[in-house]
């Protein structure tokens, strides 16, 4: 169902899924352009979850998606309020939230009051930056090498891949960090089953956030569902 939630910058689009009382998830897709290449997979996840009496969220955050904001205008906190915002009239009503982060994702669900978080293959926000310097790079003049300061000394928004991003999200970006067990509550993390770095557990699937065109994957949307489904009941429901 098409909904929508208010923020401090207006009204922002929401898709949601699943039973109207239980718990509920807010979908938290990763930043900039890998947003589009996963949003069919999120809808497939949120579908599953629907199918198994899990309610969800999946709201475009200020600066992203629909959003009517621009996204030169836009800093982490706006992005992060977002997912914060978006789930305050089902905390009201007593639900139980859970966010359920892609990537990037997961540096914009800190501030939100979630009962737990589940994570695929999250990142912090200086491999953010570091894949934003590549294709920063890769499209700049020949001879054009950028330097450790070159978002840090720019007086404008910068233009990586078509969008204009504020020098201060850049370097906000740089100190961001997702949440942890260490921080409190349920953490769950998942990765794919080609990735090393350390997880909950690791899953058959392709990186559909590498590829050039959104893409969409429906036995691994299936496999993350039932993970996040069950993940939910051990974590009190």
């Amino acid at each position: 169902m098409i909904d929508s939630y208010e923020t401090r910058r207006g009204r922002e689009a929401m898709l949601r899924f699943g039973p109207a009382s239980g718990p509920i998830a807010v979908v938290a897709l990763p930043l900039f352009e890998e947003a589009n290449r996963v949003r069919a997979l999120a809808v497939a996840i949120c579908r599953a979850l629907a199918r198994r009496g899990v309610g969800s969220l999946l709201p475009d955050v200020p600066g992203q998606g629909e959003s009517l904001v621009p996204l030169e205008q836009c800093g982490i906190g706006d992005f992060s309020d977002g997912i914060a915002d978006a789930i305050k009239l089902e905390r009201a009503d007593g639900r139980r939230c859970y966010g359920v982060s892609i990537r990037s994702g997961a540096l914009l669900d800190t501030t939100a009051a979630l009962d737990g978080r589940w994570q695929l293959a999250p990142q912090d926000g200086a491999s953010v930056l570091r894949g934003l310097k590549r294709i920063k790079q890769a499209a700049a003049r020949a001879g054009t090498v950028l330097g450790d300061r070159w978002h840090l000394d720019a007086d404008a928004p910068i233009e990586i891949a078509g969008n204009r991003i504020a020098p201060s999200l850049l370097t906000d970006l740089s100190r961001r960090i997702p949440w942890t067990a260490a921080d409190g509550g349920f953490v769950r993390t998942v990765r794919l089953a080609t990735d090393t770095m350390p997880a909950d557990r690791h899953v058959p699937g392709a990186p559909l956030w590498r590829r050039a065109e959104p893409d969409s994957d429906p036995a691994l949307a299936t496999l993350l569902a039932d993970d996040i489904a069950d993940w939910i009941t051990t974590c009190g429901g």
